[in-house]
């Protein structure tokens, strides 16, 4: 018996050199590629093209999963900074940015719901309001991301809000994080979470580019409109990604195991509400009303996260201890901030003003309100947003452009904006959002989840803003 594990152990050790060869491979092939990017002349500035070398090896690393995502970044960072290509302040500024911070404080949030059981407690009042069938919780789940998005103006917020629910419902219905009941859940409820914010002008990203849309293009953005605009696509997106996870992602059992019977049991044992859950309720409470009241007092999102996230680490407060910290998993958290870092990079370094030149140049001549226009518009906006991972300085840097040549030809700027604001909701690689990375903390779905869940709804969207469009917005004053 005591030589049986020698032995497995010896017969995976093939599997795993195989396994670290062919990762070592890639990875090699990845730096050459970007080394011959650096020594091949494209006529632009030195700081740009080099920075452009190591921007492209960190999106080809990211895509491949050659790395952890987080490893990758630190790498990408430090690059940066060896090369000459940033200052360290600016090489690693993502780590002094509001982003990566709020993810831990999300983090902090999902371990506060799961120890105390308010996540639990709060799964099993949402099956006794909604149903015990998957099908119906998880359409519940939906609607209500939606109905968020305009009362949390964030949405990284808003995935720690669903995320304590779904946590509790995956629990209740006794399956693991890599059940189909658990990944259904979460990579439908974060994926929406980011194309949610674009359809009304709720999140960080919607509000940039309604900033640069009324500044650059002189037309007055209305909220209302916004929201009118995208009513049909918010309605149908909600159906077909609800019919896509049942799809998908076949429930392992399709009601709560037990029934309504099984429901009043469960609820009965919890028994009286603990001082744990107490504690956590009342934290996610404070957090969930200053995000709904932030018109009054203007913090800003991230900072109401963060705060809460490190009140349910202090003793007599909180429900963590040290230990609860020490297990956290922080290469999401330096992923984040790498993104942030390499958008900034970009940036300085002028490389962000020669990939939106070499954009406009490309996409002007199918720059109108027509179906065609919209088709380009999305798409191009969908792909430059894999170059430039991050949303805001990719709305910010490319809006200015696009208003300009509106204004110039005679084009509906707000039209243009909105269309390109939209391109940028859609995402195939975790990269892309932080939102998608704070979903990806939790454990419970994985990039293929995202790469196969997202191509989908990125046509489906596609397709909607083709009817819209032509039809539709001419009929509430927008494209005419």
């Amino acid at each position: 018996m005591i030589g049986a594990p020698v032995r497995t152990a010896a017969a995976l050790a093939p599997a795993a050199v195989a396994s670290d060869l062919r990762t070592a491979g890639l990875l090699a092939i990845l730096a050459a590629g970007a080394v011959a990017f650096w020594f091949v002349p494209f006529g632009i500035a030195p700081q740009a093209h080099k920075a452009l070398a190591v921007g492209l090896f960190m999106i080809a690393a990211w895509m491949t999963q050659v790395l952890d995502h987080g490893v990758t970044g630190i790498l990408g960072c430090f690059l940066f900074w060896m090369l000459g290509i940033a200052k360290f302040e600016t090489a690693f500024s993502g780590f002094a940015d509001t982003s990566a911070w709020f993810l831990f404080g999300a983090v902090c949030f999902g371990l506060m719901v799961g120890k105390s059981g308010l996540a639990r407690r709060l799964a099993f009042g949402v099956m006794r309001a909604v149903g015990h069938s998957y099908p119906r919780l998880l359409l519940g789940l939906i609607l209500s991301n939606f109905l968020l998005t305009p009362v949390v103006p964030s949405g990284m917020a808003r995935v720690v809000i669903m995320a304590a629910i779904a946590m509790g419902l995956a629990d209740a219905f006794g399956v693991g994080k890599g059940s189909n009941i658990a990944r259904g859940m979460f990579i439908i409820l974060v994926y929406q979470a980011t194309i949610f914010d674009k359809m009304v002008i709720a999140g960080a990203s919607s509000i940039t580019a309604r900033g640069a849309i009324e500044r650059f293009g002189d037309v007055q953005v209305l909220w209302s409109q916004w929201a009118l605009a995208y009513l049909p696509c918010d309605v149908i997106v909600m159906i077909v990604a609800w019919r896509l996870a049942l799809r998908m992602y076949p429930p392992e059992t399709a009601a709560l195991p037990g029934g309504s019977d099984y429901l009043q049991r469960e609820i009965r044992a919890m028994g009286p509400w603990s001082k744990a859950e107490i504690r956590a309720a009342l934290l996610m409470s404070l957090a969930v009303g200053l995000w709904v009241t932030d018109f009054l007092h203007q913090i800003p999102p991230p900072m109401i996260g963060l705060g809460v996230g490190l009140l349910a680490i202090m003793p007599r407060i909180g429900v963590l201890d040290a230990d609860d910290v020490r297990k956290i998993n922080y290469l999401p958290i330096f992923f984040v901030a790498a993104a942030v870092s390499l958008s900034n990079v970009l940036a300085q370094s002028k490389a962000l003003d020669v990939l939106t030149t070499i954009l406009f140049n490309w996409i002007q001549p199918f720059i109108g309100t027509g179906w065609m226009s919209a088709l380009v518009l999305y798409w191009a906006a969908f792909l430059y947003h894999i170059v430039i991972g991050n949303e805001i300085a990719m709305l910010a840097t490319s809006i200015p452009p696009l208003m300009t040549y509106a204004k110039q030809h005679a084009i509906d700027p707000l039209a243009l904006g909105m269309i390109w604001t939209f391109g940028a909701g859609p995402k195939i690689f975790m990269y892309e959002s932080a939102v998608l990375v704070v979903g990806y903390s939790y454990g419970y779905f994985d990039n293929k989840d995202l790469l196969k869940v997202g191509a989908l709804l990125s046509i489906v969207t596609a397709l909607i803003l083709l009817v819209l469009v032509p039809f539709y917005w001419p009929l509430i004053g927008l494209g005419r």
